[in-house]
């Protein structure tokens, strides 16, 4: 699907928001997706996580697990595991705030992954993952998201798929126009 299809369906989904938000990076910006709106709808997300899919066969990625961030990646992990047809896992904060592997989940080592988020920012909740893949041994084999808001900033030293550049700023709340502005800001991510 091309670009433009990909943002008629996040607006469609009610997943593109506009105003003064505060991202999970902790950075701000006039615009969020929700691609937990997105995920609402089945074959809409479902379309948008083959093409991922289709994306990473048409460059000869192949792996054996999809592994994502909790909480945002969750959904979109498994679906894009269903399509590819291999199992699902999920990192999660433990109590010190560090991503862990919890509910008996492991990578094997020697274990290709996939590591998928819905939205790339800033890229650290996809590092986090990653080296938690490479400490047990597995092989991160390409990195996959909805969206990358990263303004090409996001480099994960992998081959990295997106479905969607979004190019709109964020700044630092020190440095907000918003902010400046008296616009109330809104937290609508998954982090606290």
């Amino acid at each position: 699907m091309e670009q433009a299809g990909v943002l008629n369906v996040l607006r469609d989904s009610g997943a593109f928001l506009s105003g003064h938000f505060k991202l999970s990076s902790g950075l701000h910006s006039g615009h969020y997706l929700q691609c937990a709106a997105l995920f609402r709808f089945p074959r809409p997300s479902a379309d948008l996580c083959a093409d991922l899919v289709k994306q990473t066969q048409m460059a000869g990625i192949t792996f054996d697990c999809v592994i994502s961030p909790a909480l945002g990646g969750v959904l979109m992990g498994y679906e894009v595991a269903r399509q590819a047809n291999v199992p699902n896992i999920f990192a999660e904060r433990d109590a010190s705030n560090a991503m862990a592997l919890r509910r008996g989940f492991a990578i094997e080592a020697g274990q290709r992954t996939l590591v998928v988020e819905d939205v790339i920012t800033t890229g650290g909740s996809v590092k986090e993952v990653m080296a938690l893949v490479q400490a047990a041994g597995g092989i991160v084999a390409a990195v996959g998201a909805i969206a990358d808001r990263s303004r090409g900033k996001a480099d994960f030293g992998v081959p990295f798929f997106s479905l969607v550049q979004l190019d709109f700023p964020a700044y630092e709340q020190s440095r907000c126009p918003l902010c400046a502005a008296g616009v109330p800001v809104e937290k609508p991510g998954s982090k606290k």
